[in-house]
């Protein structure tokens, strides 16, 4: 009879659950059909419904997601890195949309669309006062279509007529050699969408092929926000022996219950290794580098990783939509999780909590080296992030690094290669000479803690005796900020280079032309020029 009554309650409670799953659906339904009937302005069903959607998939976690059918081409964008459309990038300013990069070879391109040219219609509809998502959306659409675009340039507009294609973003943008001598091999990976590790195995095959002696390999993770996790195993598997664990996820549902081995012969297993991450290296970027890591197969170096350690499946839905759901989480092979959010308990506003140091587990490496779970991957070798002065982020912000370039390119027809183009002293002050008519403002952290003191002291009524010494600092202050433009020249100029090289190399330039200061890369180069990587 105890026996029975044992057996009975996890019937019970699954009674309980379905019948609570019911009534709240009854409830759901019961309040649209109100709403429906009664509300005073007419109810737009789809819209309605998709923000109830998207309020209830919050309460879980920020990659729990709902795609109706009209946004199935943001989901091909995600994961396979492919869109129909014509292949540029868009910014806004003002109430007007600008092209400020078409991509090499694609439709834009093709067709003789710049950086800089103003969209002003799209199928003959205005784009005045829209924002960027508008216009991108009346971009994009199935391949094979046509679009025409209005754009202005320098005053003169002009139509096009673009036929769309399948546009698949080049998950290895470049690769190379970076070092004094060129004996190190540099591979930047974007995105893990399709492909991406044929593209990575292809890059490295001939990269040693090109350079036998080449003394290692930097793979660039950086700003890598992860993808499809099988890619991400075929990867590892490049430079680690075929069965070699590389993740394993574990979920409610047995299913998802996996454990990934690499599965080819490997390219390389003694060449010496470094990888790059940031604070931007999520997902299966922290895979790759973090069951190197803990192989002991690689160096790790830049910032700690943004920490998540969770797996999202595509589920279709009625009516061609579909939801990504986050199904399992993901442990590397020291067995640790790098989820660094516990989205399951959160604070009195809402708000979900990092996982605390308290909770965070030691495991050991291959070698025995001690690593940590619980907040991303953190870097064998760390890399002091960089933050951009005021004076960049009002450069950036009025885009006048972007017009400047706009400028420059419709002055001069040809510069120099990439990897030698350099910002000299006659560029650099041309640009200066440009700004003066252009009434760039700003406000340094200096001046608004002025602004705070003064405030304060109007409160305690001090500020009549330190008014004098205030405004003082204040006429020093704007003196100096005169100089910021020498004093910062480093910083404006590798933001200069990178413009400037994007109008004529595209995104491949400037890449190739920030890996001479990359102080991230120059570091590997070091490391893997001097000793080996194993765990030493």
């Amino acid at each position: 009879m105890l026996l029975a009554g044992f057996a009975a309650q996890p019937l019970q409670a699954q009674n309980d659950r379905s019948f609570e799953i019911a009534k709240n659906l009854e409830i759901f339904s019961s309040v649209y059909k109100q709403l429906n009937l009664n509300y005073v302005d007419d109810v737009d069903p789809g819209k309605a419904i998709k923000v109830a959607i998207d309020a209830m998939l919050a309460s879980f976690d920020p990659y729990t997601n709902y795609f109706p059918e009209s946004d199935i081409e943001d989901v091909k964008l995600q994961l396979l890195g492919e869109y129909g459309g014509v292949g540029a990038i868009i910014t806004q300013r003002g109430d007007s949309v600008y092209i400020s990069e078409p991509y090499k070879g694609l439709p834009a391109d093709e067709a003789g669309l710049k950086a800089g040219d103003r969209i002003v219609a799209v199928n003959g509809e205005s784009t005045k006062g829209k924002k960027v998502p508008d216009v991108s959306s009346a971009m994009r659409g199935q391949a094979g279509t046509q679009v025409t675009l209005r754009v202005e340039r320098e005053g003169k507009e002009f139509e096009r007529t673009l036929t769309r294609r399948e546009i698949k973003l080049p998950n290895v943008p470049y690769y190379g050699y970076v070092g004094p001598k060129g004996d190190v091999g540099y591979i930047k990976l974007d995105e893990f969408t399709n492909d991406a590790a044929k593209n990575v195995r292809e890059a490295f095959v001939k990269l040693k092929k090109d350079k036998p002696g080449m003394k290692g390999v930097v793979l660039d993770l950086r700003g890598n926000g992860g993808g499809l996790m099988n890619e991400a195993v075929d990867i590892v598997n490049i430079w680690v022996p075929r069965g070699t664990l590389v993740v394993e996820t574990k979920g409610k549902v047995a299913s998802k219950n996996l454990k990934s081995y690499t599965r080819l012969q490997p390219e390389d297993t003694e060449i010496p290794l470094a990888v790059l991450i940031d604070g931007g290296s999520a997902s299966a970027s922290e895979i790759v580098s973090g069951s190197l890591q803990d192989l002991d197969r690689a160096v790790v170096i830049g910032q700690r990783s943004y920490g998540k350690g969770l797996v999202q499946n595509i589920l279709p839905m009625p009516y061609n939509s579909q939801m990504k759901v986050t199904v399992s989480k993901y442990y590397i092979p020291s067995g640790r999780c790098i989820q660094a959010i516990d989205y399951s308990h959160r604070d009195e506003n809402g708000r979900a909590l990092k996982v605390p140091d308290s909770l965070k587990t030691a495991f050991k490496t291959k070698s025995g080296r001690t690593v940590y779970d619980g907040f991303g991957i953190e870097p064998d070798i760390e890399i002091e992030p960089e933050y951009m002065s005021n004076l960049a982020i009002a450069l950036v912000q009025k885009l006048l690094i972007f017009d400047y370039a706009t400028d420059f390119y419709r002055k001069h027809k040809e510069i120099a290669p990439a990897e030698t183009f350099e910002i000299t002293d006659e560029i650099y002050n041309d640009f200066c000479r440009y700004l003066k008519d252009k009434k760039l403002s700003y406000n340094t952290v200096t001046e608004r803690v002025i602004k705070e003191l003064r405030d304060v002291a109007k409160q305690e009524k001090y500020d009549s005796a330190i008014e004098q010494q205030l405004k003082e600092m204040e006429s020093r202050l704007a003196t100096e900020k005169e100089s910021d433009l020498q004093k910062h020249r480093e910083e404006v100029c590798e933001m200069l280079k990178a413009e400037i090289l994007t109008r004529y190399y595209y995104d491949q330039g400037r890449l190739q032309g920030a890996l001479k200061s990359d102080k991230a890369v120059l570091r590997a180069v070091e490391e893997l020029s001097g000793k080996g990587v194993k765990g030493e």
